[in-house]
């Protein structure tokens, strides 16, 4: 039911925002971001029992949880600077947006390096 609490904060908001922005802009940004950060708190608690699950199923396929924080910080980044573009977007910078997402994007890239080694080692091993 959390997510009736969301879309109903969403709504108030988007229509608060709707009447403030044509007099003050730059309210209307900050309200927005006011609520982007409540509604990831609300949601925030919500990440451990999936994290739990995560490590659970790791240690019982022996996966090194050095690979699994790999992995969860890849889902992170992927997360923020999605959140971190559409905030810039919400304010008009589709821009600055854009260069958020190639940013994400390349430190994905740079930490899935290690990960991406290990997939190819398992490969070249298993070929006779």
């Amino acid at each position: 039911m959390e997510i009736i609490q969301i879309i109903g904060l969403g709504f108030v908001v988007t229509l608060l925002i709707l009447i403030i922005r044509q007099q003050r802009p730059e309210l209307a940004v900050q309200l927005a971001l006011t609520l982007s950060a409540i509604i990831f708190l609300m949601v925030l608690s919500k990440l451990n029992v999936v994290l739990d699950l995560f490590r659970d199923l790791a240690e019982k396929a022996n996966i090194s949880q050095m690979y699994l924080n790999t992995i969860l910080k890849i889902i992170g980044i992927a997360y923020v600077t999605e959140f971190g573009a559409q905030v810039c977007r919400d304010a008009g910078e589709g821009a600055v947006a854009g260069k958020i997402e190639f940013a994400g994007k390349i430190l994905i890239m740079v930490m899935a390096v290690p990960i991406i080694a290990l997939v190819l080692d398992t490969i070249v091993r298993l070929i006779p």
